[in-house]
């Protein structure tokens, strides 16, 4: 018998861990695994972790010697600065005298750090001049803060991202004296003294708790038989070896969401999507822009970190919020929900226990207004009216959705309350659903507006066990496509075993040089080296903010033991029946603009607009852009076709000039430099990496309009 190659990925959720296992071959789920959330437990979490894992592998006789890949995301960190699990920090700063001296000084001298929960980071500063960092001014320095209780030390230099030698030496210095330490240029390379010294205490003060955590998590694993390094999902959306987490484990925040948003890029293969993922109590609502998910940087306790992480919106309504309503009209839905309640769901009620119930108002908790909806059963228990029971009231819910209920309940319990108001069940039911889409609209809207994105393009990408509640009637309201996955309730565990290696390197420049952006793009893909990926694997591509003259490179890459494709190649029909989905209203065939055979490029003319599909030979929608063009060269002939294009495509209809987007395809490369903002450094920075290209050699170059 052929062994197969089985990924394996554990999300953290608060009630439930589940793991999934995934044929690497089919991209079928061939196993599931699921055990209550072990917050309580002496190891924490990660017992769950584990527990979840081997549950996976028993239940579905997968052999660990089959497992090629085995991710989880965490909670731990974001638990460990939520409930105060954080050690007290030593921070030495670092920079010169005079002026610039008393500035540093001020940006490295922390004060303790409120975690905004009643928690707080307790902090000890002191500062080195330049003049007088020795290894031995570092180690007195260091037994100083030793004795004033210090756990941890922190490292912060001023203009360190240029020249880390001496944090890298007070680390070195700590470590030998047995104490945990973050060095702030190992955090993030941007300028801002201040914030980044504040990142780095943030990250040091978790090290003790994660550290353990992660040893436990990697020795279960270990034991298991598992041979293949242990990867940690990241908040960012991407995965990293557990050795990297033990180093960065503040990277881990929010690693939950990110792990549902790598399941619909990596399992729907979406590419402009609002995701809204739905839980029984609240909604995380993101986005994808061109395969990517949308990132910023995290706020934690208040306080603005250098920290990427998924840009998530939560709002407090969901599969499982009770409907509030006097005695003519539903007046809200939430924030409590059926499980605050200590209540069932109507919708999974038995029917006959609706013979001679009543309906009556309460209040959740204590503090809570007393309108609530709850309805008395003839057995004497309580079940709550929630957007569940609406959605099913209206045959909204499919039968494969995981909020699939029982109609004749759901539209009892609905007609209970309806009855009383003087109104239709539908209009009851749809009264519901509406103030619960109001909550979530404005948030979509929102985000469409921050990243800028073709609104047609949009799909609202449902997931959580609550999708089939909600996600349809929002979508239908905004008169946007929608998609929710046949594993929806999973589909975080999904984005954890199959999510790639992702690293990110910002830094500070005013006008870049093409060298410069090449060094970056080379710092990100030797962090991504690190980090696990495989050097042949990975893709970078560059973002440039001008206003804040800011460079970010991001790299990603598969592991090195995802060493096959994930299914077989599709055909260019399959290619253009994706493609076609993709655009609303469509008449006819899309027109082939390229193929390789690898790779598919697809147009169609909407109106004024040249809509553009870009396939892989995976079935993964790589470009999806309202208008542009592309054109098939030689690279010899590769910087005229550049400047062409970019002349096309840039926008002049606005106040400003708006540059294009510039795309490469090279075989199953698709080598992305949208955001780079002058042709001048596109056409640099391409003569720069395909150096050793043949003059002969084919390529595709596409241009994409911004500001539509």
């Amino acid at each position: 018998m052929t062994m197969r190659s089985i990924r394996i990925g554990i999300d953290v959720g608060g009630t439930h861990t589940k793991a999934v296992a995934i044929d690497n071959q089919t991209v079928e789920i061939v196993g599931k695994g699921s055990v209550m959330t072990t917050h309580h437990h002496e190891k924490g979490v990660a017992q769950g972790v584990v527990d979840a894992f081997k549950q996976c592998l028993d239940q579905n006789n997968i052999k660990p010697e089959e497992v090629i890949f085995i991710a989880h995301s965490t909670t731990q960190a974001t638990n460990a600065l939520l409930e105060g699990d954080v050690s007290k920090a030593g921070i030495i700063g670092m920079g010169k005298g005079g002026i610039e001296g008393f500035f540093a000084r001020r940006q490295t001298k922390t004060n303790n750090i409120d975690l905004g929960n009643g928690k707080k980071i307790e902090v000890e500063s002191r500062y080195l001049k330049a003049k007088d960092i020795t290894e031995k001014t570092i180690e007195q320095t260091i037994d100083e803060l030793i004795n004033q209780g210090v756990n941890v030390i922190v490292a912060s230099k001023a203009f360190g991202v240029d020249d880390a030698r001496e944090e890298t030496l007070v680390s070195e210095i700590a470590r030998k004296k047995g104490l945990l330490s973050t060095s702030a240029s190992e955090i993030t390379k941007l300028y801002g003294l201040a914030t980044r010294t504040k990142t780095a205490t943030l990250n040091a003060s978790i090290l003790p708790t994660m550290l353990e955590t992660a040893n436990s998590t990697e020795n279960s694993v270990k034991e298991a038989g598992i041979q293949v390094p242990l990867m940690i999902m990241r908040g960012d959306g991407g995965v990293m070896e557990v050795t990297e987490m033990k180093k960065r484990p503040i990277l881990t925040m929010l690693s939950g969401p990110a792990a549902s948003v790598s399941g619909a890029l990596m399992y729907l293969r979406t590419s402009n999507a609002v995701f809204v993922e739905v839980g029984g109590t609240s909604t995380d609502i993101s986005v994808i822009k061109n395969g990517k998910p949308a990132v910023d940087y995290s706020i934690i306790g208040g306080h603005r970190t250098y920290i990427n992480s998924l840009d998530v919106h939560v709002t407090g309504v969901a599969g499982g919020s009770m409907v509030r309503a006097n005695n003519s009209e539903v007046v809200d839905v939430g924030p409590r929900s059926a499980h605050i309640a200590d209540m069932g769901y109507v919708a999974f009620t038995p029917p006959e226990l609706f013979e001679g119930a009543e309906v009556y108002r309460m209040k959740p908790t204590e503090n809570d207004p007393s309108d609530y909806v709850a309805i008395r059963l003839n057995n004497g228990e309580s079940v709550a009216l929630t957007n569940t029971c609406a959605a099913n009231a209206l045959k909204l819910v499919s039968d494969d959705d995981f909020a699939k209920g029982i109609y004749e309940s759901s539209y009892v319990g609905v007609k209970l309350l309806a009855d009383e108001l003087g109104k239709t069940v539908e209009e009851t039911a749809d009264a519901i659903l509406d103030a619960s889409s109001k909550k979530i609209i404005p948030i979509i809207e929102d985000l469409i507006e921050k990243y800028d994105i073709e609104r047609e393009q949009v799909v609202v990408v449902g997931a959580g066990g609550g999708a089939g509640a909600l996600v349809r009637y929002t979508a239908n309201k905004l008169d946007m496509m929608y998609q929710i996955p046949d594993q929806a309730e999973v589909i975080s565990s999904i984005g954890v075993a199959l999510a790639m290696v992702r690293e990110m390197v910002e830094r500070t420049v005013p006008n870049p040089t093409v060298e410069d952006i090449a060094q970056l793009k080379k710092e990100a893909k030797d962090l991504a080296i690190k980090s696990g990926a495989v050097e042949d694997t990975i893709e970078v591509y560059v973002e440039i903010d001008e206003q804040a003259q800011k460079i970010t490179a991001i790299a990603l890459g598969s592991t090195e033991v995802r060493t096959t494709d994930l299914s077989k190649d599709i055909t260019l029909e399959e290619a253009q029946t994706i493609a076609s989905e993709t655009i609303k209203d469509v008449d006819g065939k899309l027109v082939v603009d390229y193929t390789n055979g690898k790779t598919y490029c697809f147009s169609y003319n909407k109106g004024e607009q040249n809509q553009l599909r870009i396939i892989d030979n995976q079935g993964f929608l790589k470009i999806q852009r309202g208008h542009g063009g592309g054109q098939k060269v030689t690279f010899s002939e590769l910087d005229k076709a550049i400047v062409n294009l970019w002349n096309t495509y840039t926008n002049y209809g606005s106040e400003i000039r708006i540059n294009p987007d510039i795309y490469l395809i090279d075989g199953m490369r698709i080598l992305d430099y949208s955001g780079i903002p002058e042709v001048e450094q596109v056409v640099g920075l391409i003569q720069a990496e395909l150096v050793d290209f043949d003059p002969d050699q084919e390529l595709y170059v596409v241009a994409a309009k911004n500001g539509l």
